[in-house]
């Protein structure tokens, strides 16, 4: 018995305040919303490299009076090359400052869980778990 008494760790109780547990909470939401954001983000990168693909097919055409069906919402509306390639070109666009703004967000997070990490590991020591 003396033996495992020797290896028992000693458990210091720590205070944890309601501004604690807010931080903790804070720091369990925008961990949350880091993952739904790099989901996103994924998501979009592949919507932009079927718009990549669909353009890069689309320059494969000779037949410049061909009709291409380019789908707004669920219609499907025939354009000329031309019109369906700049339309592609203006979707992607779009797409890549979308992807550029939930960067930034995700990046805004980041710093925001790297500041929580330090104020509540600098409390709470190696009694909390923040890695996820």
């Amino acid at each position: 018995m003396a033996a495992t008494m020797k290896g028992a760790v000693e458990v210091e109780d720590v205070n944890v305040t309601f501004e604690d547990q807010q931080k903790i909470n804070e720091f369990a939401r925008n961990t949350n919303r880091l993952t739904e954001l790099k989901d996103e983000i994924q998501a979009k990168k592949k919507s932009l490299q079927n718009l990549q693909d669909a353009s890069d097919d689309l320059m494969m055409f000779d037949d410049d009076s061909l009709l291409i069906p380019y789908q707004i919402g669920d219609v499907f509306i025939s354009h000329t090359q031309e019109e369906t390639q700049e339309m592609l070109e203006a979707a992607k666009e779009a797409m890549e400052l979308e992807v550029k703004g939930l960067e930034g967000r995700v990046s805004a997070i980041q710093q925001l869980l790297g500041d929580l990490k330090v104020q509540l590991y600098a409390k709470f020591g190696n009694k909390i778990n923040l890695e996820g």
